[in-house]
């Protein structure tokens, strides 16, 4: 074998070398799918995921259904395949891990900051329901309750699902109209809706469960838009109030708004 030879055996071998130490190593991304999806207007494992206390509640038809997405774990490894079939799949999304979990290094870290977040989401749910309704939040009580879902994304929804059960649309009607509407955004105690990430995958698993609507916030019809399943109709929200008077008018045939 001549030296030039050996050189380029070395060199292929290194190159090799290379390229199989890019496609073993972990990389700092996860994977994401579309989660579950719950009617915030029913029952989750046997219990009602809203109760009032201290006001009459409304028989409610229709569904509001708060949207969510699971992803590979923290601890997970990631590789260079996992990324690139991710890119090439409708169903799966590559995102920075940082995205996914910003605060925590472990599991249980994680898991108790979501708790957190999916209270005070929970709170802020209430506050901005009973303001929009004009109801002393003193006197009146709600307990929400969804198991193994964590973070705020879910605020919009439930917030809507507190102002349907207590006053409908304000004149009798039901806000969804006997639809099935899904929808993902936090929301702040005086009623502002904001971003949250992830909604490709959330108006998948909407679809998949039967929504036909989607809720979205402003912000995201973009990312919305992206792989928007066949018949999804999606209006996009800026405060729980344009919410309501979205969906009166969705019922009643008047003005809706579009990304």
């Amino acid at each position: 074998m001549s030296s030039r030879t050996r050189a380029l055996a070395v060199c292929s071998a290194l190159v090799l070398a290379l390229l199989l130490a890019a496609v073993l190593a972990p990389l700092p991304f996860a994977v994401a799918y579309p989660g579950m999806t719950a009617n915030v207007l029913g029952n989750d494992k046997g219990k009602p995921v809203i109760t009032i206390t201290g006001a009459g509640t409304r028989k409610t038809s229709g569904q509001l259904r708060m949207t969510s997405i699971v992803a590979t774990g923290p601890d997970a490894s990631v590789h260079l395949p996992d990324i690139i079939e991710g890119w090439f799949r409708k169903d799966e999304a590559v995102m920075p891990r940082e995205a996914v979990y910003p605060v925590g290094n472990n599991t249980e870290e994680i898991a108790e900051h979501n708790a957190k977040q999916m209270e005070e989401s929970q709170d802020s749910a209430t506050s901005a329901a009973l303001g929009q309704l004009g109801k002393p939040t003193k006197g009146i009580k709600v307990k929400l309750s969804l198991a193994d879902v964590g973070g705020p994304s879910a605020g919009l929804m439930f917030a809507l699902g507190i102002v349907d059960k207590l006053d409908g649309d304000g004149a009798g009607h039901d806000l969804t109209a006997g639809r099935t509407i899904a929808g993902t955004g936090t929301i702040t105690a005086g009623g502002k809706v904001g971003a949250v990430g992830g909604v490709p995958l959330k108006t998948q698993a909407a679809h998949r469960d039967g929504a036909s609507v989607f809720l979205v916030p402003r912000k995201e019809c973009t990312d919305a838009r992206t792989e928007l399943p066949k018949g999804m109709r999606l209006i996009p929200v800026t405060t729980l109030d344009g919410a309501v008077d979205a969906l009166k008018a969705l019922r009643t045939g008047g003005p809706v708004p579009h990304c």
